[in-house]
């Protein structure tokens, strides 16, 4: 046996083992490394905020404290106004739901000669053995979902601790980082961490912008139309269709075009014509306005990303997709070198081939040409 084989051997499963246990590592932490990731790119988001206020005077903590109790108290409205809009629409369906079964019973019995009555089909309902089932079930499922809010409250307490240390410590953060790089990748780290600055806080301030403005147009509508619950509408149609790209406007339509049905069905179709008119005004002249300086890349670009980051990440990977491909264009696109495009007819959409002439004339005329030459030939 030669002598190295040994040791290669035991190389290799060291190597082994290694990757192993970085495996088993890397699942066991992938939800704290999620967790790290969403807080970067919020930290990203409010850095223009806090730098602009630290700049004016305020200490730096102070400052990222103030821009996360304003994000917070935002966060609480809407959940509020979504938690108001719903508990309106539970319990008005539980004050009408013995008029829903009258009309359910009074129709069966038109229809199929039968003689029910609401009193028996409440009594059946409440005696059967599926809905004792389903209490058991529910019951015992309180626990798990117990388990799931807390677990989804220390995570979002995880995001905000992490986010507000890499906001309050961004300049200390930096130069660590760069303390153990030569001076020439120095540069390149800041540049690119500037550009992931204002790529990340211009996308999420111009959507904010949008979502403000479509949430004020679709409130007036909503208003003059009658339609109830109309600020928790207006503020879910403004969030949901700017930070979901190409189709989150039709997505967000969807509700109040629903609740606008309950009151009249002519009120959804004005909805829904307000909708497409107004996606038309935003996608031609508000969005390019608001978003040529900050995140101006390609809609399909921009909706073939969130479909990529949601495969990957699920929802996060949904939310920081768009800032994320927005960073490494700008980042490619400063060390990508560009060429002048030369003054050729085929780079125009309206170019006909041989100075204007149609294709099947060109063509025509070849195969008359090569007749005649046989023809003398």
């Amino acid at each position: 046996m030669p002598g190295w084989l040994p040791r290669a051997m035991v190389m290799a499963l060291a190597l082994y083992g290694c990757f192993q246990l970085g495996s088993w590592a890397f699942d066991q932490l992938i939800g704290l490394l999620t967790n790290i990731l969403i807080a970067f790119f919020l930290a990203l988001a409010i850095e223009p905020a806090v730098s602009r206020m630290a700049g004016r005077g305020m200490r730096r903590g102070l400052a990222t404290f103030v821009v996360f109790l304003g994000v917070l108290i935002a966060g609480a409205g809407f959940v509020v106004l979504l938690g108001s809009m719903l508990a309106g629409q539970i319990v008005d369906m539980v004050e009408d739901f013995p008029q829903y079964l009258d009309s359910v019973i009074n129709w069966v019995n038109e229809t199929f000669r039968t003689d029910l009555s609401r009193v028996e089909v409440q009594d059946s309902l409440l005696h059967s053995d599926w809905l004792q089932r389903y209490v058991q079930n529910s019951a015992t499922g309180v626990l798990d979902i117990s388990t799931t809010v807390l677990g989804g409250l220390f995570r979002l307490l995880t995001i905000f601790l992490f986010s507000f240390y890499f906001a309050a410590d961004g300049p200390r953060l930096r130069r660590a980082l760069c303390s153990v790089l030569p001076p020439a990748r120095q540069a390149e780290v800041l540049r690119a961490w500037e550009i992931a600055v204002d790529k990340t806080g211009g996308y999420l301030y111009s959507r904010g912008l949008m979502a403000l403005i479509s949430g004020a147009a679709h409130y007036v509508l909503l208003v003059t139309l009658g339609v109830p619950y109309a600020p928790a509408l207006a503020v879910w149609v403004g969030l949901v269709s700017q930070f979901i790209p190409t189709i989150g406007t039709y997505l967000a339509g969807a509700l109040p075009m629903l609740i606008a049905f309950t009151v009249d069905p002519w009120y959804a179709l004005w909805v829904l014509g307000f909708v497409v008119v107004y996606q038309q005004f935003e996608n031609y002249v508000l969005q390019p306005k608001l978003t040529s300086r900050t995140v101006d890349i390609h809609p399909a670009v921009a909706f073939g990303s969130v479909v990529a980051g949601t495969a990957l990440m699920g929802a996060v990977g949904a939310l920081i997709a768009i800032p994320a491909i927005a960073t490494l264009q700008a980042f490619l696109g400063a060390y990508v070198k560009r060429y002048a495009v030369t003054d050729d007819p085929r780079m125009h959409s309206s170019h006909r081939w041989s100075r204007g002439e149609p294709v099947l004339t060109r063509i025509r005329r070849a195969i008359r040409s090569r007749r005649e030459r046989d023809r003398e030939g």
